[in-house]
Formats: C-alpha cells, sequence, structure tokens
C-alpha cells in the first residue's frame, strides 16, 4: 500500500467517525465529513487501484 493509499484510508476513517460520531447540531460539519468521507473514499480506490499494477517480466529468470 502506498503512502498516498494510506494517508487517503486514514482521512477517510477521520470523516467516517466525525460524519457518524458528530453532534446532529452541527449541519455545516457533518456535511463537510460526508462529502470527505465521498473524496477521501475514492481517491483511496483509485490509489489502490493505481498501486496494484502487476509489472510482467517478459524474461523469467
Amino acid at each position: 500500500m502506498s503512502r498516498f493509499a494510506l494517508t487517503c484510508l486514514l482521512l477517510t476513517a477521520a470523516c467516517g467517525y466525525g460524519a457518524f460520531l458528530a453532534p446532529q447540531s452541527l449541519a455545516t460539519l457533518d456535511t463537510l465529513c460526508k462529502a470527505g468521507l465521498g473524496i477521501f473514499g475514492s481517491l483511496s480506490l483509485i490509489a489502490l487501484m493505481i498501486g496494484r499494477r502487476i509489472k510482467f517480466d517478459p524474461v523469467l529468470r
């Protein structure tokens, strides 16, 4: 797992924590956390897919 993917995964977890455990009286924070959850979740999945590319070596040694 790359550093970028790990960072995005941690930010996704932090936004999930903020979105679901924050008090409902803070509507703007709730909205920002849910938006961050979607953005950072997507970025972490993209980073994981890019980091998992298999490099094919035609000469097997």
